[in-house]
């Protein structure tokens, strides 16, 4: 059988979170920058999928490519190790401190920024002629991301950083689906179909999504676009950090391990007299 019960998969969340804790900090590091690369440059293929076309769902409907291909390889995003790091920590696997929970993390940032930024610089190059020009069509609508999810945001206030949480945290609820999804089946083809189905409905509903906005915001900035870094990070990549964190460990982390892991005890049945 392909499919693994619940009980099951969870258990690997936990092995698998206990994994990243203790991976040496060169091979963390190599695959966030890997992961942070390739989720990108899937954004970017989408992005240019939906200019083209006029129709953003399309960008949607393909962006997937890029998760699926990263996961595959075993590279990380710090999405996905915002979740399953800390059930190493809930369950108390030997080693596993809080410490080490965040010193993963901040690796696995470091390197995701790492990639997301050299795919940055090079697609830049690639929408300005190695900025001897205006962007093409493309590389605007990138700029355009850019300025209406900071200055967006932020024209509306307190109002603006609720609203970029809450879509913070609903992005990684499906993202991090997609990470337990690729779990559940031990077939190539299982996987991928488990993956693509949240990863498409966070792209297609404009969730932000901290590792894919660490290629969009920088791009725009590089492109002359009418924000910058102190924009960026206040008015999107910190908030958001925060609600990928709540999100992902709340709607999906701690709900199946509290559900599957640590199960209750079933109700007393009582006869009837």
């Amino acid at each position: 059988m392909s499919y693994l019960a619940p009980a099951e998969f969870v258990v690997k969340m936990v092995d698998a979170g206990e994994s990243k804790i203790f991976m040496a900090t060169r091979d963390t590091l190599i695959r966030a920058y890997m992961a942070g690369a390739i989720l990108c440059l899937a954004a970017a293929f989408a992005v240019m999928v939906s200019q083209q076309t006029g129709y953003p769902i399309i960008g949607a409907i393909l962006f997937p490519v890029g998760f699926c291909i990263l996961y595959l390889l075993g590279f990380d995003l710090v999405t996905g190790v915002f979740v399953l790091a800390p059930l190493a920590l809930f369950d108390k696997r030997p080693g596993v401190t809080l410490g080490g929970v965040l010193r993963n993390w901040g690796l696995v940032f470091c390197g995701n920024f790492a990639g997301a930024f050299t795919v940055a610089v090079l697609m830049s190059i690639t929408y300005t002629f190695a900025f001897t020009e205006e962007p093409n069509a493309v590389g605007k609508a990138i700029a355009h991301i850019g300025e209406a999810r900071t200055l967006g945001y932020k024209e509306h206030g307190a109002a603006g950083m609720l609203t970029l949480f809450i879509r913070g945290m609903l992005c990684n609820w499906m993202v991090s689906t997609g990470v337990v999804g690729a779990m559940i089946s031990t077939s190539v083809s299982g996987k991928v179909i488990a993956m693509w189905m949240p990863i498409m409905v966070f792209f297609a509903m404009t969730f932000e999504h901290s590792v894919v906005n660490m290629f969009l915001f920088p791009s725009g900035i590089l492109m002359g676009a009418n924000f910058n870094w102190a924009d960026y990070f206040i008015w999107n990549e910190i908030p958001t950090l925060v609600g990928n964190i709540v999100g992902g460990l709340s709607f999906t982390g701690l709900t199946l391990y509290s559900t599957h892991i640590k199960t209750a005890p079933k109700r007393a049945f009582k006869l009837a007299a």
